[in-house]
């Protein structure tokens, strides 16, 4: 809810930071001087793109470096930075001149400048045009991506102090010169330096960037607040000096050992806070802060108890994140209380173990203001992010000697390489160019074909480093290739792209599968003579949502094509009136009576059941007039029948059910299609009652698709009104949809 920002006592590790990063680099006699005589020669004539001298400007990156307690080393490697762009081979000069440790730190270092004004000028060119940010990247997740990458270029944390210094400085530059900022460098400075030096503690640095980069991008606004503050810095610095000075005092002087830290707010603190949290000037209740640090919990609300004796608190004001700590682990006292003169002061109380926590671990500072929605910090930080940061910090603070630990390994799984308009992407660590393309776009690693790594050809299958800027060709359409997927060849790393190549080869083989499926249901409507049916209505009639999912089964062979012919069985061919032949008595009038059927008015006619309907009694039945093959009986609500009608309606003769002339009733083959969702023991279950009532199941056809059972059985009746109910009892069975007779 509030905040604080640690002033000329503040235990922040900016100490033990620049110890840890100094120690890397190794002390030499004079190293300071000499490295500026080194310099100077080719320095001294030469300007930044800034207009600021070279020279000068390594000349006040190293004082401020020096003020915030970097030795001698780390200031003379201000001036060996900016000579690499004036030698041939700065790598051997230097290292020669300096040693290995400060030729790595020289040259690393200047390849990140030059990544961030490539970054700059591409940023510059794109608002000229118009366009959005490259890759429709959004300006805090590019923000948060040159945060990693100024991280993951520092072996050690040297480049990220000689960045940070130099950043200020330029500021400074422009603030004394009063000449145009250009567009880009106050913004990053105050959305990527500002945040990463108070994500290492070094507010000293933080608070002027903040303020200065404000100054520059929202000049009336600035000044409005200045107005308001109706105070100059130095005044209200001295004032909360002299309170933070009187309160330890009294403090101690009550038993209380405490240590008093503190700072009034900053310009730009002020804003974002009014900002963030709707307020106006004058709801800023911590304009003006301390921090109390004492010995134990009992100190801290003894503490508080004689603050708010001594001030005026604001109750509404008060939070105890000691008894409810906030879930990431913070506590503390916060309390708001008014001076003599009413003006609001904050003030937090807590133990050197919390303060050390709030400090260094996950809940610092830094953290659960920039974390989360509900914080104003502007950009968010993903939660992996902040926790090797947070280890960062304390391997600095613990490992005083980094001496020879060149590579940290915080980043050792992650690089960070530009596209041509000097965007970030974040690949894995071995990553290649064709790793590069599938993560810019689908379609541009599909159709990648060759690589310049800095401007050279590469091979595909080359590994990718940090800082380097990556363009691919492509072909204009095409897809990858099959040895991509061959992980000895090493083409890719990434399983995101990985999974992009299966994917196009799995659509590749299901196009492939779809189109057989397709010509092989086509061939078989056109030998039926059904090519005019519509595949979409064809499919949903077999319980399929597409024709494309049809053609996918019956391409992997998973569907039969029989059971579309059985959907669109054609009519028996109707004969035309020329070929008519009058129909020949049967040897044996005995044969009428084995089919049961008689002829009304006809004697001894021979008759046969039709296989599209398979009537039984006690169906309603009509007879048609076949040639050579005596009468066919079909049931009346047959539709090859209708169609035959339609036709020959002169064929069609009348029938009825006769009585069997044999000592057992005769049996008729009917067909029962059942609709069930598969399961283990489906067909048994419905055999078992076919079998229970005493039908005769002569032949079954099963075909199950994606969950669903389609199943046909023929089975012999005496009575087809009795498989009415038999049929009853197997649409109760689990999972059964329908049963109905064909």
């Amino acid at each position: 809810m509030k905040s604080l920002t640690a002033g000329h006592n503040s235990s922040a590790p900016v100490p033990q930071l620049i110890a840890a990063t100094a120690q890397s680099l190794p002390e030499q006699a004079n190293a300071l001087a000499r490295a500026r005589a080194f310099a100077e020669p080719l320095l001294a004539s030469e300007t930044l793109d800034t207009g600021e001298n070279i020279l000068a400007h390594a000349d006040a990156v190293a004082a401020i470096l020096k003020s915030i307690g970097g030795s001698e080393a780390m200031q003379a490697a201000s001036y060996l930075v900016y000579a690499c762009d004036h030698l041939n081979k700065p790598q051997e000069v230097i290292a020669k001149a300096f040693g290995d440790n400060f030729a790595a730190l020289a040259v690393e270092t200047t390849k990140l400048v030059r990544v961030q004004r490539q970054a700059r000028q591409a940023q510059v060119a794109n608002a000229r045009a118009a366009t959005a940010i490259p890759m429709a990247q959004t300006t805090a997740a590019q923000t948060e991506n040159v945060r990693k990458m100024l991280l993951a270029f520092s072996r050690d944390l040297r480049v990220v102090m000689l960045r940070l210094a130099s950043r200020l400085q330029t500021l400074r530059f422009f603030a004394a010169t009063k000449l145009p900022v250009p567009a880009g460098l106050a913004s990053e400075a105050l959305q990527v330096f500002a945040p990463l030096a108070n994500r290492l503690g070094i507010r000293e640095i933080k608070w002027e960037m903040e303020d200065l980069s404000f100054r520059f991008l929202e000049p009336d606004t600035y000044r409005q607040v200045a107005r308001l503050l109706d105070e100059t810095r130095s005044e209200r610095e001295s004032q909360m000096e002299h309170l933070r000075a009187l309160l330890e005092t009294e403090l101690k002087a009550q038993g209380i050992a405490a240590t008093v830290q503190g700072r009034p707010k900053h310009i730009y603190s002020i804003v974002k806070k009014m900002r963030g949290k709707s307020l106006g000037f004058d709801q800023v209740y911590d304009i003006r802060a301390l921090r109390i640090v004492v010995a134990d919990v009992r100190d801290c609300y003894a503490a508080l108890s004689w603050v708010h004796s001594r001030f005026t608190p604001v109750t509404e004001e008060f939070d105890d994140y000691i008894a409810k700590p906030k879930v990431n682990g913070y506590q503390s006292l916060h309390t708001i209380v008014r001076d003599q003169a009413g003006q609001p002061i904050e003030i937090q109380i807590r133990t050197h173990a919390m303060h050390d926590h709030a400090e260094h671990g996950v809940a610092a500072h830094w953290a659960y203001k920039e974390a989360g929605t509900k914080g104003y910090a502007g950009v968010s930080a993903s939660g992996a992010y902040d926790a090797k940061i947070a280890v960062l910090r304390q391997l600095l603070a613990w490992e005083r000697d980094l001496s020879g630990a060149q590579e940290q390994g915080v980043f050792d799984d992650r690089i960070y390489v530009l596209t041509p308009d000097a965007a970030i992407v974040e690949l894995p660590k071995g990553a290649t160019a064709v790793d590069f393309a599938y993560s810019v776009h689908t379609n541009l690693g599909h159709r990648c074909r060759g690589a310049r790594v800095d401007g050279v050809m590469v091979p595909l299958n080359t590994p990718l480093k940090n800082g380097q800027t990556v363009e691919v060709t492509v072909a204009k359409e095409g897809g990858p290739s099959r040895d991509w997927l061959n992980t000895e060849l090493g083409y890719l790393v990434s399983h995101r792209a990985r999974a992009k190549v299966r994917a196009w080869f799995n659509a590749l083989a299901m196009n492939e599968t779809v189109a057989k499926g397709r010509e092989a249901v086509e061939k078989l409507l056109q030998r039926l003579g059904k090519t005019a049916i519509k595949l979409d209505d064809l499919a949903s009639q077999l319980g399929f949502n597409s024709a494309d999912n049809l053609f996918e089964v019956v391409g992997k062979d998973e569907f039969s094509l029989r059971n579309i012919e059985i959907l669109l069985r054609p009519p028996e061919p109707a004969l035309p009136a020329d070929d008519y032949l009058p129909l020949k008595k049967p040897r044996s009038a005995a044969n009428a009576a084995k089919g049961g059927v008689l002829v009304v008015g006809v004697d001894s006619l021979m008759t046969q059941l039709a296989k599209c309907c398979k009537p039984a009694p006690p169906d309603a039945i009509c007879g048609f007039v076949t040639r050579g093959k005596g009468v066919s009986v079909h049931r009346t609500d047959c539709s090859n029948l209708r169609e035959m009608v339609t036709k020959n309606g002169e064929r069609v003769i009348e029938v009825e059910w006769g009585q069997p002339t044999t000592a057992h009733a005769a049996v008729y083959p009917v067909d029962v299609a059942i609709e069930a969702a598969d399961r283990q023991g489906l067909l048994r279950d419905i055999s078992e009652i076919f079998t229970k009532e005493k039908m005769n199941v002569i032949g079954v056809q099963t075909q199950s698709v994606k969950g669903t059972a389609w199943m046909t059985f023929t089975v012999e009746v005496s009575d087809s009104g009795r498989l009415g109910k038999v049929l009853g009892i197997v649409a109760e069975l689990s999972g059964v949809r329908s049963a109905r007779r064909r």
